[in-house]
């Protein structure tokens, strides 16, 4: 082979190892055009420009419990701001709520009435546990009003080894309420009760001895308590006005009402496996209608009454 074709073969290999080369670096390095979505992004910007994550509206008067907040004050205004904006955006968790509120709204309300306290208590019950009845804290609190083991029994509830009533709605929410009511009666103050579900009637009374003040919005208190008002206060303001904050829900996203009938029961149960057959339900479903219920039997050696609530059958 001559100088001449040899140069020409090596030409020809250079030149496609440098065109592959290109198209090789321009597909792997080019990056691509990545949209993010944001809960206040305009429908009409969607799919064409990449939005800033926007503010979110503060209304200009807010109440708990029939108290106005003082929004004159920074502090206030900007703790709330900053509890408005977490729950805002956290959008997978503050929908799945909303999806819940109905279901249990329609329990915990009619007993926050009988029992006296205001109906924004029950924004207490997403604070605490994200209204999951089964909801278990670090600390050992338990349910859907988070109550400790002493003082569910203070309140008149049964926790032993087969029955642990903090997982029942409606049992956990009027020990809740004796609570709430208890400690009103001590502070005359619905925000230094909220307050003191989260850091003790003690705790707070301890504060506004040192600090010589009477109001939650007057006090320094430890970071978790001081923003657990302003949690509370911040569910109610987007659950009320869920569009403004860009949640869109029919009526059918909400989940359903509980649909279920009581068994009373004053013996002892051998198998719930069995008991459940008997009454047309799986085990599955005798313990998701009743996590009170803590093994797979039931000892009740003093007859004591026990309703168990079980699922209605389409028919």
């Amino acid at each position: 082979m001559t100088i001449k074709k040899i140069t020409k073969v090596v030409l020809l290999i250079l030149i496609t190892t440098l065109t592959t080369t290109f198209i090789l670096l321009t597909f792997f390095l080019k990056k691509p055009q990545v949209q993010y979505y944001t809960p206040f992004q305009p429908e009409e910007q969607i799919g064409h420009s990449v939005p800033s994550v926007k503010s979110v509206p503060i209304p200009k008067v807010v109440t708990f419990a029939n108290d106005t907040l003082p929004l004159d004050r920074d502090y206030v205004k900007e703790s709330l701001d900053r509890e408005l904006l977490v729950n805002s955006y956290w959008q997978s968790q503050t929908l799945i709520l909303l999806k819940k509120s109905k279901r249990y709204f329609t329990i915990i309300e009619p007993i926050l009435e009988k029992h006296g306290i205001p109906d924004d208590f029950k924004y207490l019950a997403v604070a605490e546990s994200a209204l999951n009845e089964v909801a278990l804290s670090p600390a050992g609190a338990k349910g859907l009003w988070q109550l400790m083991n002493g003082a569910a029994k203070d309140y008149g509830l049964t926790v032993n080894s087969y029955v642990d009533e903090r997982y029942h709605i409606e049992k956990s929410t009027v020990a809740a309420c004796k609570y709430l009511k208890h400690a009103h009666d001590k502070f005359k103050d619905w925000a230094l009760v909220a307050a003191s579900y989260n850091a003790g009637r003690r705790g707070v009374l301890n504060q506004m001895e040192i600090q010589d003040a009477s109001s939650y919005f007057d006090m320094l208190l430890n970071p978790e308590t001081a923003r657990y008002l302003y949690r509370i206060v911040a569910f109610k303001v987007i659950f009320e006005n869920p569009k403004q904050y860009n949640f869109i829900l029919k009526d059918s996203d909400y989940y359903p009402l509980f649909d279920t009938y009581t068994v009373t029961v004053k013996h002892s149960i051998k198998n719930f496996s069995t008991f459940a057959k008997n009454h047309g339900v799986s085990y599955k479903e005798l313990k998701y209608y009743n996590p009170w219920l803590r093994k797979p039997y039931l000892k009740n050696p003093r007859q004591k009454s026990y309703q168990i609530i079980l699922p209605k059958k389409a028919e």
